[in-house]
């Protein structure tokens, strides 16, 4: 039987397992509500005894790796065991021995679509291997907290399109490590940032100074050809290490990157952070296509713990680049604006370049004519290889700068190139760290965001509190809302280099953002004008 075949018998099976879960009541008793197992037999095995064998191999070949720092949250498969159960045992498997009274797991709504944060209104779920009470104090305090999340059985309880498995597959695995624990099981119908902004800081504020757990359940790209699935996976994954969840999800909602509980990790990242967590460790990725064979197409899993390490900050690796690479973009740079003003033509990038200029990065590129600026456009994200993404945005910024007219044939002689490649973005959680001509600041709140490079406070002569009003007036907001509770505020740094001047490297204590284009001076998209 065939890879193919046999993913199509188990989505069958599924759903005639949904059918017979919704004909039978969902409590368990007079009074009381128990979400029944519902992709036992499809999922994972519905005797007790084989679950309990599955589960325990899973875990006992799992290897757990020398960790560091108290587990706030974990980030887990949710495909059936066979294809990523080997995967989910690697975050479980780091949960032996841990005294854990309280367990949220967030996962996605695979079958209903409703604009809230489900939050589980019975009393238990079930699984072959016994029933888990719901913390249903937990649950209340978390419904009342905003509007946006309710006390609700959509997305648990089966409905007519299926059964959702992406949260019930998660309980073998804590049921097995976990001596006891209360369950609180929520279902994102919404995955937006500002849900899971919401949902991340409501929970940072009821968890804190409990020993609760939280699990984000996602499976990551889906059925593309092993190799781009692997590429596609590492990005988002890279964007996971480096704590960067605001590119993560500006990329999952414009689908550049694929992850079916992108809300759920991200929720889940926002409060970890709340928590006290300052690491991310991927422990393990693979994919279907290890498992079955069929490297046609694929789904990605991964293992993910973000922990809190003492005495560690949110500092992420330097990034720099060396003073080859520097001129190997300001070429590019110069290349694709002649190629782009004399021929307009697309500049093809040389063969061979360096790992560093093939890792995705945010970049501005800015023309000078006689010391006056000619065009300047960016990539605020992380979307494509940093070569590229100068490639591009040169060209854009000699013919698409709406400010200026295009670059002439008889203009090139004269141009100078400055190049402004960015770090990845960290919300800012003391405003004393925010360094002026070193930080780069975004503000985001609701749809309104605004964005200000390293280099323009340094040339303005800015103070700290100058540079965050008008970072929030750059984004069509009153001065003074980057005080407000509902706005982040995000910092990042820059490497900065030209050829009018020696170059100079903002080089990052803290990681950028990203974000669709833009470039200064023009507010981003979805901000009004000042």
């Amino acid at each position: 039987m065939s890879a193919r075949i046999r993913v199509t018998l188990l989505i069958a099976i599924s759903l005639l397992a949904a059918w017979t879960v919704i004909a039978k009541s969902p409590r368990a008793g007079p009074g009381e509500q128990v979400r029944q197992a519902a992709v036992a037999g499809t999922f994972y095995p519905a005797d007790p005894k084989e679950l309990a064998a599955t589960v325990d191999g899973f875990l006992a070949r799992a290897g757990v790796p020398a960790q560091k720092g108290h587990i706030i949250a974990l980030i887990a498969p949710h495909a059936g065991y066979p294809f990523s159960g080997a995967v989910a045992a690697h975050s479980y498997a780091l949960l032996k021995g841990r005294p854990t009274h309280r367990v949220v797991v967030i996962a996605p709504s695979h079958y209903e679509a409703f604009p809230f944060a489900s939050v589980y209104e019975g009393d238990a779920y079930a699984t072959p291997l016994g029933t888990i009470a719901v913390d249903k104090e937990f649950a209340r305090k978390l419904a009342r907290s905003n509007p946006e999340f309710k006390l609700s059985s959509r997305g648990h309880v089966p409905s007519p399109d299926g059964a959702e498995h992406s949260l019930e597959v998660q309980l073998p695995f804590l049921q097995r490590t976990l001596s006891d624990f209360e369950l609180v099981p929520i279902i994102m119908g919404e995955q937006s940032y500002e849900a899971s902004r919401a949902l991340g800081v409501a929970l940072a504020e009821l968890i804190r100074g409990t020993d609760t757990l939280i699990v984000a359940s996602s499976d990551l790209s889906h059925y593309h050809p092993y190799e781009q699935a692997v590429a596609l996976d590492g990005k988002t994954l890279n964007a996971v290490g480096e704590w960067d969840y605001l590119t993560l999800s500006d990329n999952f909602q414009n689908r550049t990157w694929e992850a079916c509980g992108g809300g759920p990790i991200v929720a889940a990242m926002i409060a970890a952070e709340r928590l006290g967590a300052t690491r991310a460790q991927v422990i393990k990725y693979a994919n279907s296509g290890d498992v079955t064979g069929d490297r046609g197409r694929v789904v990605g899993y991964s293992a993910v713990a973000l922990f809190q390490d003492e005495g560690r900050g949110t500092e992420t690796p330097k990034f720099s680049l060396t003073s080859g690479e520097r001129r190997q973009l300001l070429d590019i740079a110069r290349k694709s604006v002649e190629s782009a003003v004399k021929d307009n033509k697309l500049y093809e990038l040389p063969a061979n370049l360096p790992p560093s200029l093939m890792r995705d990065r945010g970049a501005f590129v800015t023309l000078k004519e006689n010391g006056d600026l000619r065009g300047c456009i960016g990539y605020m994200a992380a979307i494509q290889p940093l070569a590229q993404t100068v490639r591009d945005v040169a060209g854009f910024a000699a013919l698409q700068d709406t400010r200026f007219r295009p670059v002439t044939v008889s203009e090139l002689p004269q141009l100078k190139y400055e190049i402004s490649v960015l770090s990845p973005m960290r919300r800012v959680m003391d405003l004393n760290r925010i360094k002026v001509g070193e930080h780069g600041l975004m503000i985001k709140k609701g749809r309104y965001r605004g964005v200000l490079l390293p280099q323009v406070a340094l040339e303005q002569h800015w103070d700290r509190n100058t540079l965050l009003d008008e970072t929030a007036m750059k984004a069509g907001l009153p001065a003074k809302a980057w005080r407000d509770k509902d706005a982040d505020l995000f910092m990042f740094t820059a490497v900065v280099f030209g050829e009018s001047e020696a170059s100079r490297a903002l080089t990052p204590e803290i990681p950028v953002w990203t974000d669709s284009p833009t470039r200064p001076g023009q507010r981003v998209p979805g901000s009004p004008p000042r």
